[in-house]
């Protein structure tokens, strides 16, 4: 029997999962061509490169949203926002720590990256796309505690999706049915959670980030690589969600955001003191819906290993997701 393990030692993402898969051998050509399905094509290109975390390599996923004013690059980390216009928010941060990362991109546009990585929260990357040889990201940790914004008002179209958009664009769509399927359980589990939390009805439920573009392909992307896969059983860790403040639309809350710990009711989860989110709703909801159990590495014969970069740096914990496939 072909098991697949998630190994969320650092928690789960949409973009995680993704690179994680990825570089366990699943094919990323196939993912591409398999989303022009979606009739989507005007509003993202995909980028996935080798980058090495904290010693580990692992593979780096991104959606490019593309903008008629500029190109926006969101992580599915929850919403880091970069544009070439420099729109961001401005501090000043004691640089203490300096962690260059060197990677190559895969068949897709070179770019340089200066990530602002903040140890005991989130990060802030701003990526410019240079044509440049090779991919050069450096990394600024800082030992500061901040609160910082998720960036959920990103300036595209189709912002905010409600919950029937999202099923109707699936099922107009020729995707295998066991694709299709376990994209539907992923978004309905988003949005039940939603609908609970702000007290309305699942059919009017209006997605924010996980509306977006990026969420989409990383939750689809999921259903189609584990797929193309073919394993017959998908077990997990428990899973991290680490602590501190986040800021997102209704205001400052406590981590794990209500949508996370109301989408992992029934998984579970392990206590954390790394100051960030770890686990986002994407990230909770794909590991809720695909996991039949949670619990240490089962017994196997490892046939292939992936790890898959989270954006925020950690000084002394590698931000991956692990994959473990086997026998």
């Amino acid at each position: 029997m072909k098991t697949l393990y998630f190994d969320c030692f650092s928690g789960i993402s949409g973009d995680m999962v993704i690179g994680a898969l990825i570089n366990a051998g699943a094919d990323p050509e196939l993912l591409e061509a398999e989303l022009k399905k979606l009739k989507l094509d005007g509003e993202y290109n995909l980028k996935w490169k080798k980058i090495v975390k904290n010693g580990i390599t692992s593979t780096k996923f991104d959606v490019i949203l593309q903008n008629t004013s500029s190109q926006i690059e969101i992580s599915a980390e929850r919403g880091k926002e970069h544009t070439h216009n420099h729109v961001h928010e401005t501090q000043d941060h004691h640089h203490e720590h300096h962690d260059h990362e060197h990677s190559h991109d895969h068949g897709h546009s070179h770019d340089h990256e200066h990530s602002h990585d903040h140890e005991h929260s989130h990060d802030h990357e701003h990526s410019h796309d240079y044509e440049h040889s090779h991919d050069h990201k450096h990394s600024h940790d800082h030992g500061h505690n901040h609160i910082h914004d998720h960036g959920h008002h990103h300036h595209h179209h189709h912002e905010h999706r409600a919950y029937k958009d999202i099923v109707e664009l699936i099922d107009a769509t020729n995707f295998a049915s066991p694709v299709k399927e376990t994209a539907l359980r992923i978004f309905k589990r988003i949005g039940e959670a939603e609908g609970l939390i702000h007290g309305i009805p699942l059919e009017k439920v209006h997605f924010h980030e996980v509306g977006a573009i990026d969420s989409i392909i990383d939750i689809i992307g999921a259903a189609i690589l584990i797929h193309q896969l073919n394993v017959d059983s998908i077990k997990s860790s428990p899973i991290p969600v680490g602590t501190g403040r986040i800021r997102i639309d209704h205001g400052i809350y406590p981590v794990p955001a209500p949508a996370t710990l109301e989408i992992l009711k029934g998984v579970p989860i392990e206590q954390s003191d790394i100051r960030a989110e770890l686990t986002t709703p994407t990230g909770a909801a794909i590991i809720a819906v695909l996991a039949e159990e949670f619990g240490p590495i089962p017994s196997m014969k490892i046939s292939s290993i992936g790890y898959g970069a989270g954006t925020k740096t950690f000084k002394e914990h590698p931000n991956v997701l692990r994959v473990i496939i086997g026998n």
